[in-house]
């Protein structure tokens, strides 16, 4: 279930983009901010069941990504995983199976996060660059495929 405050904040967000807050997109929000990382169509699909149909799951995609409610992860195997934006989820990294494809969010402890954000802004100096943002993925083999 999506928290009122976070209805509320997508309602606003699509609200100034023109586009309604359909059902169909609530289902998508509620999926993926029950979700404990980024998820592809078919996932979605599979854990929302048969009341939303594939086409219409894939438009509300397309809807909330060009409105920045959702962002896609381009990952193994050209599959796409999709998650609420880090406006609406927080900050946080990516641990990526490279044998299933599972994603799990991660976040770091503060301590830690201070030295990806000075290696990020460092490396960002050297070649002249403007940091808006960052993100971690860590590849490996998760506990289901070592």
């Amino acid at each position: 279930m999506v928290s009122l405050n976070l209805d509320r904040e997508v309602e606003q967000r699509l609200g100034d983009h023109d586009v309604r807050y359909t059902r169909g997109r609530r289902v998508v929000v509620s999926a993926l901010a029950a979700s404990d990382g980024p998820r592809s169509a078919a996932e979605l699909h599979r854990e929302i069941g048969p009341d939303l149909p594939l086409s219409s799951l894939y438009r509300s995609l397309s809807v909330l990504e060009d409105a920045g409610v959702i962002i896609p992860h381009h990952g193994a195997r050209t599959l796409t995983r999709y998650e609420l934006a880090e406006w609406l989820a927080g900050h946080h990294h990516h641990l990526v199976c490279v044998e299933c494809g599972s994603v799990e969010d991660i976040e770091i402890p503060k301590k830690h996060e201070s030295r990806v954000k000075a290696l990020v802004q460092e490396l960002s100096d050297g070649a002249s660059f403007t940091p808006l943002n960052h993100a971690l993925e860590i590849e490996g083999r998760c506990s289901k495929c070592t």
